[in-house]
């Protein structure tokens, strides 16, 4: 801003503010600008006006707005809203956020009763109803958004529960799994998140709407009936807790924070299991691109950009955490800073999540180059020590026979299960003919079979117990 335009500025009439009354000069131009939310906060505005609504309609209830000043109010706000949709509304720095925005432009349309509607609230209070409104709708996409992926991962998951792949501890190959089962250890992920998602709405769903700036108000409002109004479960108990609590915000995050943190354990393994190193799963093109110099490069964006975003997510929470230590009751202008990153994260989870839910249901295994890193590293050596215990040996000694019959297969550069049987019995004689239906990846597979196990009946009954449970959301 050139300095004329400051200096015009710094001279306005300060009393044009709608809190201008008490002011002897204008604001700072720098200043306008730098406390101004405007900018960001007008994602709220017809939650704004949802809020504006109900307290209306309460305020005409209770005999403080006439039934014609309520019926103009409404209208104008109707209309706003049609604005604002339309992207025709006039937004402005001057007017500092989307609360005294919007309640100018109502003046404007319908004259002195629009000043009325500020009756009996703050805009303290106003902007914690709003950001709860805003964020519960937010919260019921991602909802959404994680039950389609769910879904998906469940049906996908019953398509691939015979399907062998090796499971690993410290990403060595450690016993065989299905694919099915590695998917819903997956989808248990987020089943937990989704759980801790429906927690925090409880908490969002308070309508803060009549505390007013901080100690309530001296009129006859009926805070129980804006709550009804506005779909939220209760009024708020306490006017200072009120328009200063942003636990809520922090909660949503924390949230995120686990819930970006499971995606990109599953971001990882796509983007090992689509390297050529694995070679596991064939990720469609739609959510790869190419290398600008390598033609020909296959790259999992997608899952890598996922992935990154988690600490993203993570800032946020460390951000909103950080802005409310140590705040006094009861609102404080800090509170401007929650805005910002509670929309990112929010856009971030939701943004993610669609990814995945368009994702999942196409990942295609490789199921013979699956079986065949199965078949690699031993994966059936704690097959062979449970053979032993059921044959009378004690584990601790089953463990040393196979470990020893690990190493001789080392040396004779082959798997367990291409030794022969003479070779097995030098380490012990109680390993019999029938030892091979354990060195088998199906027998291993098949022989975990109780709740929480690979085996293949049991991945799909764990299918229709989550799918089972996704239903009844």
């Amino acid at each position: 801003m050139s300095n004329d335009n400051a200096s015009a500025n710094n001279n306005q009439n300060p009393a044009a503010k709608l809190w201008g009354g008490r002011f002897s000069e204008a604001t700072d131009a720098f200043v306008e600008r730098f406390t101004a939310s405007v900018m960001f906060d007008q994602r709220m505005a017809l939650e704004d006006i949802q809020g504006s609504l109900a307290h209306a309609q309460m305020l005409s209830e209770v005999g403080v707005l006439t039934a014609d000043e309520f019926t103009q109010i409404e209208g104008g706000l109707k209309d706003i809203a049609e604005e604002i949709k339309a992207g025709e509304f006039p937004w402005s720095v001057e007017l500092e956020d989307v609360h005294m925005n919007i309640e100018s432009r109502l003046t404007q349309r319908i004259g002195a009763t629009g000043k009325k509607l500020h009756t009996g609230r703050s805009r303290n209070d106003q902007v914690a109803t709003d950001i709860r409104l805003w964020l519960r709708n937010r919260i019921d996409l991602i909802a959404a958004e994680l039950t389609r992926l769910q879904t998906g991962l469940v049906d996908l998951a019953e398509q691939e529960a015979d399907t062998i792949m090796p499971g690993f501890t410290h990403l060595q190959s450690a016993q065989p799994v299905t694919f099915g089962h590695h998917l819903l250890a997956w989808n248990e992920m987020l089943t937990r998140d989704y759980e801790r998602l429906m927690d925090c709405r409880k908490r969002v769903n308070r309508s803060p709407l009549g505390a007013a700036a901080l100690a309530g108000t001296s009129y006859p409002i009926n805070r129980a009936r804006t709550a009804e109004l506005l779909g939220f479960d209760a009024p708020t108990e306490n006017s200072l807790d009120s328009v200063s609590d942003r636990d809520f915000a922090i909660e949503f995050c924390a949230f995120g924070a686990l819930l970006l943190t499971h995606l990109s354990r599953a971001s990882e393994e796509l983007v090992l299991w689509t390297s050529s190193q694995f070679n596991f799963i064939d990720l469609p093109d739609r959510f790869c691109t190419g290398s600008s110099i390598m033609p020909q490069k296959k790259n999992p964006d997608v899952p890598e950009l996922v992935r990154g975003k988690t600490g993203r997510m993570n800032g946020h929470l460390i951000a909103l955490l950080t802005l409310m230590k140590s705040q006094p009751l009861a609102y404080n202008k800090d509170n401007q800073e929650d805005k910002e990153p509670l929309f990112d994260a929010a856009d971030t989870a939701l943004d993610c999540l669609r990814a995945f839910a368009d994702m999942a249901p196409a990942l295609k295994p490789k199921k013979e180059n699956m079986l065949a890193a199965a078949a690699k590293g031993f994966s059936t050596a704690t097959d062979l020590a449970d053979y032993l215990v059921r044959k009378g040996v004690a584990f601790r000694d089953a463990h040393e026979i196979v470990g020893q019959s690990v190493a001789f297969a080392i040396e004779k550069d082959c798997d367990l299960a291409d030794l022969s049987l003479a070779e097995l019995q030098k380490f012990s004689d109680a390993i019999g003919d029938d030892v091979f239906e354990v060195l088998t990846l199906e027998g291993s597979v098949a022989a975990r079979d109780h709740i929480g196990g690979t085996a293949p009946n049991q991945v799909r009954a764990a299918c229709g117990r989550a799918r089972k449970l996704i239903a009844s959301r």
